[in-house]
C-alpha cells in the first residue's frame, strides 16, 4: 500500500516510516504541508497520515483542501493535539480516524489495517491478475496456474507495481522510487538483483514469461501473445 506520511519530527518521522516499510508498505514522507497537499493531488496514495502542526499547512487546512478537491483518500490524524474538540475539529474536517500522540505502534498498524479493509471492501479489488498469475494484497500470497509461490517483502512490492501498471513500461527509475521510495546511486544493482530473483520464481517455472524487459527503457508485465 502506498502511504503519504505529513510529519516534521525527524525523529519520530523516521520511526514510523522504518514500521510502516517493513510491514510491506510504500511511504511517502514529507515535512510541510504544502508539499504533502501537492504531492497527494497528483500521485496515487492509498491513506494519508498527517500532524495536525506543521510548517506551510496545518493538517485541518490540508484534509480540507483534498476534500474540496474531490479526494476520498482515508486520512488519519497522528498527532500531539490530544483534547477532544481537537479530535472532533479533525474529524468534522474530513478525517475518518484520529490516533494521539505518544502512542505505540502496535496501534497505529492497526488503524492503518482497519482503514485499508474499509476502503478495500467497497471500493477496490483486493486481488490483481495478469494472465495465469493471481496476486491477493491482503493474504500478501502470490499464485500462477494455481501454485503457490513464496515472495519476500520486496519481491512482492516490485510484482504489485508491475501487475498494477500491467501492459505499460515502467523505467528503472519509476521502480527504485515506487518499490524502494528513495534515491540510489546510478549504478546500483539492487533492482536488477530483485527482478532476477522475481523472474526465477515467476516465470522460469512456467512456459511462458510474464516479465519482459524493454530494451533502453525499463520493464513490462503483459500476458502472452
Amino acid at each position: 500500500m502506498k502511504i503519504l506520511f505529513a510529519e516534521d519530527d525527524k525523529a519520530l518521522a523516521s520511526y514510523v516510516r522504518a514500521g510502516l516499510e517493513e510491514e510491506g508498505h510504500v511511504v511517502d514522507h514529507f515535512a510541510d504541508g504544502r508539499d504533502a497537499l501537492s504531492f497527494c493531488l497528483y500521485n496515487p496514495c492509498d491513506l494519508a497520515i498527517l500532524d495536525r502542526m506543521m510548517p506551510g499547512m496545518d493538517g485541518i487546512a490540508l484534509v480540507r483542501a483534498l476534500r474540496g478537491a474531490g479526494s476520498e483518500i482515508p486520512v488519519l490524524f497522528l498527532t500531539g493535539l490530544a483534547d477532544v474538540d481537537d479530535r472532533v475539529e479533525g474529524l468534522q474536517a474530513g478525517a475518518d480516524d484520529y490516533l494521539t500522540k505518544p502512542f505505540h505502534f502496535v496501534e497505529l498498524s492497526a488503524r492503518v489495517a482497519a482503514l485499508t479493509r474499509r476502503r478495500t471492501s467497497h471500493a477496490e479489488a483486493t486481488t490483481l491478475s495478469v494472465h495465469d498469475l493471481e496476486l491477493d494484497l491482503l493474504g500478501r500470497t502470490a499464485r500462477r496456474q494455481g501454485q503457490p509461490i513464496p515472495l519476500q517483502n520486496k519481491e512482492f512490492m516490485l510484482l504489485e507495481v508491475l501487475m498494477r501498471n500491467a501492459g505499460r513500461v515502467l523505467t528503472r527509475t519509476m521502480l527504485l522510487d515506487r518499490v524502494w521510495n528513495y534515491s540510489f546511486e546510478p549504478n546500483t544493482t539492487v533492482l536488477e538483483t530483485h527482478m532476477s530473483r522475481l523472474r526465477a520464481k515467476i516465470d522460469k517455472p512456467f512456459d511462458r514469461p510474464l516479465i519482459h524487459t524493454v530494451r533502453n527503457s525499463g520493464y513490462s508485465m503483459h500476458a502472452p501473445r
